[in-house]
Parts: structure tokens; sequence; C-alpha cells
């Protein structure tokens, strides 16, 4: 069941806000001013905050840019003022989105679900990271760090890289990445593979320092 924190001083909107949210399977809790709400929003976990902008004690921009500063819990601005400045101050402070009122519960509803939709797909999307000898590999985004620097690599390089990233400690053989990084078909010779491995050994190794990819003589490399 995801947990909606409501924070609305108008206790007729509370109440049909939360009775609808109810309704649908959601557990609700409603505070009536911005102090109290920023109190819950802080110290509990929460799937969603529905905040007005217009609160006593703590104004709704306010509580918006502190729970933004320490979560990132989703949140929808609630507003009778529909004028661009505050839109723009809303979301601006942290909001994910702004609905004004008055506004139909289907309305509120929809952008709930996309906000849930865009959580998910988000919290899916995990990048395969490789390490090894102060070496990253991000392999989604195709980026390459050793000791915090950025090497640029060709795609050619990345993938070669990759092949030993993913298989540390196994000898490879020059035909297993010949098949794996230039493909099955091609038509290069093993040789190809001596260069390669050249070119990143030029781009990682550091003087006085065992090499990052060795030499199994008469059968490949390894890194280990």
């Amino acid at each position: 069941m995801k947990r909606i924190l409501l924070i609305e001083d108008e206790k007729n909107l509370v109440r049909f806000i939360q009775l609808e949210l109810e309704h649908e399977s959601f557990f609700v809790q409603a505070a009536d001013n911005g102090k109290a709400g920023l109190d819950l929003a802080l110290q509990e976990e929460w799937d969603l905050i529905l905040l007005d902008i217009m609160l006593p004690m703590i104004s709704g921009i306010e509580v918006c840019r502190k729970v933004r500063s320490a979560k990132k819990t989703p949140i929808i601005m609630l507003t009778a003022r529909d004028s661009v400045v505050d839109r723009v101050s809303g979301l601006d402070s942290g909001a994910d989105d702004y609905i004004s009122k008055p506004f139909a519960i289907e309305e509120l509803l929809a952008r709930m679900r996309a906000i849930f939709r865009r959580v998910e797909v988000g919290e899916s999307v995990q990048h395969e990271c490789l390490k090894y000898r102060g070496i990253s590999m991000d392999l989604d985004a195709r980026i390459v760090h050793k000791d915090h620097q950025t090497i640029e690599l060709t795609k050619r390089e990345f993938d070669l890289l990759a092949m030993f990233m993913r298989n540390q400690n196994l000898v490879l053989t020059r035909d297993m990445l010949l098949d794996q990084v230039w493909g099955y078909d091609s038509l290069v010779e093993t040789n190809v593979v001596d260069v390669y491995v050249r070119y990143l050994r030029n781009k990682f190794d550091a003087s006085g320092e065992e090499s990052l990819i060795q030499t199994v003589r008469g059968i490949g490399y390894v890194m280990r």
C-alpha cells in the first residue's frame, strides 16, 4: 500500500482527497500546517507528498525546499493560485508536478500514477558497473574512469576492456577475444587483438606498476 502525506489546511478538501485516495487503496495521513507537515515529511517515509502552496506557519514552497534538500520523495503542489510565477516557484523549489484547485480527482490520480511510473522506471534502471584496480567502468553510459580521471576509449577499446573486466582472472585466448569483440565472422587477423591490448596498456598502465593486462604466452591474455 502506497503511503501518501497530504499537507493541506482546507478541511473540506482534506476530507475529500483522503476519502477518494483511501477508496483507491492508498494510506493517507494529513497535516494542516507547514510545520507539522514538514516534520512528518522528514521523519517518516512516504511514496508521495501532496502539498498546498498556501499554508500556515511554514509556506508550501519552503516545505518543498526543505524536503527536497533531504529526500527525493515525489511532491505534487496543490494551489488555488494559477499564475505562471506560482507554477515556476513551485517547480523550482523541487516539486515534481503542479495541479490547480479546483481539480477533478481523476486528474490528481492520473498525475500520481504518472509520477509512480517514473519512479518505478528510475528504480529499475541500474547501470551495470565494473571495477578493478582503480578502474570503474559504466557499461550502460560507456564511461571509464581510472583514479577518478575519465579515460577516452574508442568503441573497440571499450568493448575489449569490458571483456577483460567481466572475466577477471580468466585467461582469454585471442580467438575468444576476436569472436566476442570483433564478431565471429570478422575477417581481421588475430594479431589485431595484440594491437588493441597495447592501446589499452598505453592508456591505463602506470610506470613501475604491473601491467593491467598480462600476457599468457602461447595462449592469450588475462586481467588479474
